[in-house]
């Protein structure tokens, strides 16, 4: 397998997630031994732990008025793991001088070859009175490596989670990990105190801890706490070798603070590292590892900061005003670069130019985006998108591009072509966006798609042109799905963040929808005693959508969002306009939408979703709210596994979904089955509505129309996932039973769902 091929795979993982090795392997050599007998309260770790419980500090910054640091951030991803064999194949004749640059990581000539290097100053401000505001200013910012834009530092950044050591649970790639210090840590670790530290000055105790079972979610490390204020002064944490987290093999973080007082802690350093590998969980496998080092330094409190100082100012790290010389960073750097960062910049001068090079970092650029870039203009793509299928269409192709000169670009046009082999029809879409100020992103849009369309597969649709329906555009589906619509759409939208995270979008569309194939599927309606066929819609749509924590990067008209538990809130509200160019119907409509994610403890994630909506007129069909279906074999989102398209419609609505994922917990008690490394998934979806006896009485199609008034419509399931082999496991089976309404025609007591799932 080639050079350019592993640091292909190696580097695609990291637009998902990163990665790494220990730097304390002292703890790998250290054999622990802790009296299983020992009551908790007769261990001596108890007695301190306690005495840190009753004094437990807060993160010092919200303690004063308002505050202001700096904060110095290095990032660096090497490809690790590389032997002398592999070094001399034939391949690296005209490339053999990277390997000046690797480091030896043991006696085994085991190398690592640094391939990315990122360095960013920031200015950070908040206030805490009378108002909470917070402001991160870059200073300055430098990289090389195989690409230099803000997606791979975006994507390095994305790896990595704000903990506080102090919190019952950290948030490790969105996983909850029982923290060393936690309340009810001694369920799950064994502690045993050491000889006292020095460290900073400060005497202290040292504490180490490792996993009661070490095939959970589990880690190891040392606590250092200060006598004479039991505060946590630096603490190490390691993850076990067992580590059950998706293409991750290891993780380490060290963290050191400042204790000013006796109430408050401010963070010091942190240093973290992240091992993924697609080659398997050894130790030896070829893999990235991604390190992040973070330093604060020049704290100032309470200097009646105005509100001038946290005015919106967008940036990117790819603005040339941040991009700063040698001589800046040699005065501002916070510490010195090791051999191997300071390698990076030197290889990649000599590397940049090479064929073999260009051609890796062209594929996995295709891959990880889903666009094939040429000129450095059109995105020819989505790839993901060209195959589909459906009763209407037969085999589908679907080709498209956009334009795309930088990830910062404030104007984007797309367009897509579609053919059906069955229908012999030529489908379309096109759509142009402006984004006119970078600070509040206002935007306006224009688009227009002729195409076939499963309009019963979302309650709380978007409103986009370019967006991709899986049920029409989908491969493997369960029974004939013959409730297709032709759909004709122009629109026009106007949107705008007035707040942080917060965002105001006003859009007015178009649209005549027909059945695709009317000859099984009707959307005839009645109006004024005639009967029709196909529905004109001219309509406003106003949406309020609030994604509070939500952490995104670029400042483009399209964004990079970075993975958090940030919920999503949506308010919508639909005007129908009769007679405006031909509408049919003036009703109004509200929609809710509720997302959240949810950590609890180490006992997993739950997601949970609410919808819920009203019509205030008697609708058609066609602008009916549909329970959305699933008759495809794919896991779908916000859907019900179970339902056929249209077999509950209604004109007012709640549906809630509770998803739980248990991250093996329980599947780990089970011998032999846990080496598997699978983890257990539970779920309970339910829908209630009603439906106006003059909205059916409108609808002249064949099938009958009802809602789940009388008792809500529910199903259930578990589900296994983390299937796979090696370190890659991202194959996900769902197993869904139907609770109750079993009399409908062609109900569907049982079935099986599966997808892929890229995260951790």
């Amino acid at each position: 397998m080639s050079f350019f091929r592993i640091a292909f795979l190696s580097l695609l993982l990291c637009s998902i997630f990163s990665y790494s090795q220990t730097r304390e392997t002292a703890i790998d050599e250290v054999q622990i031994k802790i009296s299983k007998n020992l009551k908790k309260k007769d261990n001596p770790a108890y007695k301190i732990l306690q005495e840190v419980w009753k004094r437990k500090k807060s993160n010092g910054l919200s303690q004063f008025k308002d505050y202001q640091y700096e904060e110095y951030e290095k990032i660096e991803l090497d490809l690790a793991n590389l032997d002398s064999a592999f070094t001399h194949k034939k391949i690296f004749n005209k490339v053999d001088f990277i390997f000046k640059y690797a480091d030896t990581l043991d006696q085994k000539n085991q190398l690592s070859l640094p391939v990315y290097f990122n360095e960013t100053l920031y200015k950070n401000y908040g206030r805490t009175d009378p108002s909470k505001k917070e402001k991160r200013e870059i200073l300055a910012n430098k990289s090389s490596g195989l690409t230099s834009s803000d997606a791979m530092a975006n994507t390095a950044k994305n790896l990595y989670k704000e903990i506080d050591i102090y919190d019952n649970v950290l948030n490790f790639f969105n996983i909850g990990f029982t923290s060393p210090i936690a309340t009810d840590g001694f369920s799950a670790y064994d502690y045993q105190l050491l000889e006292d530290e020095f460290i900073y000055d400060t005497d202290c105790y040292r504490i180490r801890y490792s996993p009661k079972r070490k095939d959970v979610l589990s880690m190891y490390g040392v606590l250092y706490i200060a006598k004479d204020n039991y505060a946590v002064v630096r603490a190490t944490i390691k993850s076990s070798k067992q580590i059950n987290v998706n293409f991750v093999n290891s993780f380490y973080y060290e963290l050191e603070f400042d204790n000013p007082n006796d109430s408050i802690f401010l963070p010091k350093k942190n240093y973290q590292e992240i091992q993924m590998s697609v080659f398997g969980k050894k130790e030896k496998s070829k893999s990235v590892i991604a390190k992040k080092t973070v330093i604060f330094s020049d704290y100032v409190f309470n200097q009646n900061l105005s509100d001038a100082v946290f005015d919106q100012k967008v940036t990117s790290l790819t603005d040339e005003e941040f991009i700063k010389d040698d001589e800046y960073w040699q005065k501002n750097r916070k510490e010195e670069l090791s051999k191997s960062e300071a390698n990076v910049y030197n290889m990649m001068d000599e590397l940049k130019d090479v064929p073999q090079f260009k051609k890796a970092v062209k594929i996995y650029e295709v891959v990880s985006s889903g666009y094939y870039n040429a000129f450095n203009a059109i995105d020819f793509g989505d790839i993901y998108s060209v195959i589909g299928f459906n009763e209407v269409e037969g085999f589908r192709l679907r080709v498209g591009a956009r334009t795309y000169f930088s990830a910062n670009d404030s104007w984007r046009a797309a367009f897509y072509t579609a053919y059906g082999f069955k229908d012999d029809q030529i489908k379309y879409g096109f759509e142009f966006r402006k984004m006119f100020n970078r600070d509040n992103r206002f935007t306006l849009g224009v688009g227009t798609r002729r195409d076939i369309l499963q309009l019963g597969s979302q309650l709380t649709a978007d409103e986009g042109i370019m967006t991709r329906s899986f049920a029409s555009s989908g491969v493997l589906n369960s029974g004939d799905n013959f409730y297709l619509s032709s759909v004709n759409q122009t629109s026009a939208f106007a949107a705008i963040d007035p707040f942080k995270n917060f965002t105001v979008r006003l859009d007015a569309t178009n649209q005549t929808t027909k059945s695709a194939l009317p000859e099984k599927f009707s959307l005839d309606f009645y109006k004024n005693n005639a009967r029709y066929s196909e529905l004109n819609d001219s309509k406003l749509v106003l949406s309020l959508t609030a994604r509070p924590g939500a952490v995104f990067s670029q400042y483009g008209v399209d964004r990079y969002e970075h993975s958090t538990l940030a919920p999503t809130i949506m308010l919508k509200y639909t005007q129908g306009l009769n007679g405006v160019f031909g509408s049919d119907f003036n009703y109004s409509k509200l929609q809710m939408y509720y997302f959240q994610p949810i950590l609890l403890k180490s006992f997993g994630r739950l997601l949970l979703n609410v919808e819920a909506g009203k019509n205030f007129n008697k609708l058609p069909l066609a602008l009916q709210n549909i329970i959305p279906g699933n008759q495809s074999y794919n896991l779908m989102p916000n859907t019900f596994a179970l339902l056929n398209y249209y077999e509950f419609v209604a004109d007012q609505y709640v549906t809630f979904q509770a998803e739980h994922h248990f991250n093996g917990k329980i599947l780990s008690y089970i011998p032999l089955v846990k080496k598997l490394k699978l983890r257990e998934v539970a779920f309970y979806r339910t829908a209630l509505g009603s439906l106006m006896e003059r909205s059916i009485l409108m609808n002249a199609g064949n099938q009958k129309l009802m809602a789940p008034e009388k008792k809500p419509y529910y199903e259930y399931g578990f589900g296994i996932e983390n299937i796979g082999f090696g370190n890659v496991r991202i194959l996900r089976v769902d197993f869904n039973w139907r609770g109750n309404y079993l009399e409908n025609p062609e109900a569907r007591k049982f079935g099986i769902k599966f997808g892929f799932q890229y995260y951790f």
